[in-house]
């Protein structure tokens, strides 16, 4: 890690351009890989019954050679830009446990198959998918990636447009700059499922699948309903590897992550990324972008949803209503316009170009977010509950007191973002312990 930022810094200094000079994206995934691997070392040396799940399973009980190491850490297909994996699921991949057999398996294949490396039928289909997606995906940014990015936001020409039109085809920036990512992602995804990386099991239709090795979720990303979702779907194997390595760790046995295990969380990813200002202020903006996404959840959702109808982590989805379709469009059309907002800052890298550009935008995004905040906390919360509650009564719903209304629980946290929601919700909860003392 200390490398990586050295390099980040040498960059910052020398005023080199990614295009000019660029070692970190490898060092990130090193860097990853070589983190869990400690803490996979470190578990293995620890009694079975303080571990998790994971830890459990990720564990390594006995050093490898260095060959083996040096295999791990530098998996071909993933040396670049990832997919990060851990030690463990590479020696699955090594030693043909990942494809064990299972009970579709007759003897006489099981008879065949012994002491050979048994990797299921289908990955090649799903790799060359994934290969033509990628290039499509790259075609893409080749074509439009030179007149539609953020950076051309700067420019004269985008100034003449009208304001309505100048968001409109910002829109159409954001998704162009991100294509360039699906194109890498997908590209390796499909690199790694050739090699049998990914395999997660058979369907229903006894077709293989391969999910495992993904590291975006394109199309969650491009409709999603809500900003968590969005983030969930985006460079998944970074959340696994800042849950797992850094949330959960910095967090005192016996306590549950809290504020300040959320601050190291994002203070880990910010450096991880770089040390240039538009990386922190598309990371400060999400944080708040959270909160209104928590709150929008929570109070507002519940009112596009039957009256009779409580979520919780085991409830069915709800059924899809007129309101509750509306709900969702406005969702997918509010989290898009955040999500290119938001991410313009991390492009652009400097904070003026980023200043230049929200400008011209009109603020929007700022705008959408500071309302949100001040309906929220400046009555709006007490007012939705009110409406939620009268709407439950009337359908003769029992709710407890604790949950004043609500039918919408609220969603896990992100951890690339800052913990301003913690900040948040301990707030709230204070003022509603205080009213349920009155």
């Amino acid at each position: 890690m200390g490398h990586l930022t050295l390099n980040h810094v040498i960059r910052a200094i020398y005023g080199l351009s990614y295009e000019t000079f660029e070692v970190t994206g490898p060092q990130m995934v090193l860097t990853m890989k070589l983190t869990t691997f400690a803490w996979n070392v470190w578990d293995g040396r620890r009694p079975v019954e303080e571990l998790d799940n994971w830890q459990k399973e990720k564990r390594v009980v006995q050093y490898p050679s260095l060959l083996t190491f040096l295999g791990y850490a530098f998996y071909f297909p993933g040396v670049l830009v990832g997919p990060y994996l851990e030690y463990a699921e590479y020696m699955k991949l090594v030693d043909g446990s990942l494809f064990k057999l299972t009970d579709k398996a007759d003897a006489q294949s099981k008879s065949w198959f012994s002491g050979r490396r048994m990797v299921p039928n289908g990955r090649k289909r799903v790799a060359y998918w994934k290969m033509l997606m990628g290039l499509i995906f790259l075609g893409l940014f080749v074509v439009f990636g030179g007149n539609s990015s953020f950076s051309a936001s700067l420019g004269g020409e985008f100034l003449k447009k009208s304001l309505l039109t100048r968001i409109a085809v910002f829109q159409f920036y954001g998704f162009i700059e991100r294509t360039k990512y699906y194109a890498i992602w997908t590209l390796t995804e499909g690199a790694a499922i050739l090699t049998g990386l990914g395999f997660t099991g058979y369907s229903t239709s006894g077709a293989s699948k391969w999910e495992g090795a993904a590291n975006v979720r394109v199309w969650s990303i491009e409709f999603s309903p809500n900003f968590k979702v969005l983030l969930d779907s985006w460079n998944m194997k970074t959340n696994v590897w800042l849950r797992e390595c850094v949330y959960k760790r910095v967090t005192p046995k016996g306590k549950k992550p809290g504020f300040r295990s959320s601050m190291i969380t994002f203070a880990t990813s910010a450096f991880w990324h770089g040390i240039a200002g538009g990386y922190y202020l598309t990371f400060i903006f999400g944080g708040f972008i959270q909160t209104v996404a928590r709150l929008c959840r929570t109070h507002l959702r519940p009112l596009f949803l039957p009256a009779n109808y409580v979520t919780s982590r085991t409830a069915p989805p709800p059924p899809q209503t007129p309101l509750k379709r509306v709900y969702d469009i406005l969702g997918t059309l509010s989290s898009t316009m955040i999500l290119n907002y938001v991410a313009a800052p991390f492009i652009l890298s400097t904070i003026s170009d980023s200043m230049i550009a929200w400008r011209r935008l009109g603020w929007y995004g700022n705008w959408m977010i500071g309302v949100a905040i001040v309906f929220f906390y400046g009555g709006g919360t007490k007012f939705l509950r009110r409406l939620q509650a009268d709407r439950v009564k009337k359908a003769g719903v029992e709710v407890s007191k604790k949950d004043d209304g609500k039918t919408s629980g609220t969603a896990t946290p992100v951890v690339q973002v800052p913990p301003l929601d913690d900040v948040a919700q301990q707030l709230e909860k204070a003022d509603f312990m205080a009213k349920m003392r009155d």
